[in-house]
């Protein structure tokens, strides 16, 4: 009987794609959460998937604020990167793992958002939608693989100072969330989402072993 731990991970064995689901999730969400907003029902779309500084009386929205969407354009806009940037975290990773890290960075990165992102910006605001886990999928894809292990032995050999890679890290993740993210985005989450997914992926905290 094979340890859990050393079967192949994901779409790798034939299994559903982790990926897929959480398009399929969103697209669900999106249609029934979308028209509730033209109908002018934005007080019930609040208490279903806005996630905002209320959210202790209703923590449910950790959860489906990070599946909703404001509108096509917003959907479209992260539904290509998961993408992208899912299908080559999935190879590495198995289906629990994959979805449990997808929930747990866009719940962090919504926090962040309401608390650091409004004190920032001096308005506590409702957020949604699935940018800062999707940030957080491009970090360890970004992190997560040879290259990055390479380039990490390679620096640490020349600086002999494990802070200097962190540092670089950090910074590149700054450059990279506020490059990415528009006017009126959740910069903080997705910045949050960035740096959780870089040091998941250089921990390799989603992979499995493979038998």
């Amino acid at each position: 009987m094979a340890d859990a731990e050393s079967l192949v991970p994901g779409t790798a064995r034939g299994q559903r794609s982790p990926t897929v689901e959480t398009v399929i999730v969103i697209l669900g969400v999106f249609l029934v959460q979308f028209p509730l907003s033209l109908l002018g029902l934005t007080g019930l779309t609040s208490l279903l998937v806005v996630a905002d500084p209320t959210l202790f009386a209703k923590p449910w929205t950790l959860l489906t604020a990070t599946y909703a969407h404001a509108g096509p354009g917003h959907l479209l806009g992260n539904l290509v990167p998961l993408v992208l940037f899912g299908f080559v975290v999935e190879r590495v990773t198995s289906r629990l793992r994959y979805h449990a890290f997808f929930v747990l960075t866009g719940a962090v990165a919504a926090v962040a958002e309401i608390t650091l992102g409004g004190l920032l910006a001096l308005e506590f605001r409702g957020v949604l939608g699935a940018s800062g886990a999707v940030f957080g999928l491009m970090g360890y894809a970004i992190a997560g693989n040879e290259i990055a292990d390479w380039l990490s032995n390679t620096l640490r050999a020349v600086t002999d100072a494990d802070w200097v890679g962190t540092a670089i890290v950090v910074a590149g993740a700054v450059v990279v969330a506020v490059a990415l993210s528009g006017p009126g985005t959740a910069l903080v989450a997705h910045l949050v989402g960035l740096l959780i997914g870089l040091f998941a992926g250089r921990a390799k905290l989603l992979h499995v072993r493979r038998s």
